[in-house]
């Protein structure tokens, strides 16, 4: 596979750098100051992290009462940024389907929270 201008080799410790982690959506509320459509979500990072604040735009594919309890991927170590009115703490990973809409990362299996990607 030829390298593209959008894929660039990493070392292995810029990879360990990202901390990636599993939470438990605990909340999911609307955020309509948000440009695009999106929710306002609270994830459980169990004790180690805690808590974090987050917002998605993942409105296609979900209802706030279908996240609560669903697992998901976050990188925890990215600096805390201002969406609007709102400051987000963590970003929640996901993948675009064929229409461009976000469709979530999560684990196969329930794992504890705060367990890290490797």
């Amino acid at each position: 596979m030829d390298q593209t201008e959008d894929t660039k080799t990493i070392s292995i410790d810029d990879f360990l750098n990202v901390d990636v982690r599993v939470g438990t959506i605990i909340e999911a509320v609307d955020f309509p100051e948000a440009r695009k459509p999106a929710y306002k979500l609270k994830i459980d990072f169990g004790a180690e992290i805690g808590v974090k604040k987050t917002s998605a735009q993942i409105t296609a594919h979900y209802t706030p009462d279908a996240l609560i309890g669903r697992q998901v991927v976050a990188v925890v170590n990215f600096p805390p940024r201002q969406i609007g009115p709102f400051m987000s703490e963590v970003l929640t990973l996901g993948l675009s389907d064929e229409n461009g809409d976000i469709v979530l990362l999560h684990p196969d299996s329930k794992v504890p929270n705060g367990g890290r990607m490797h």
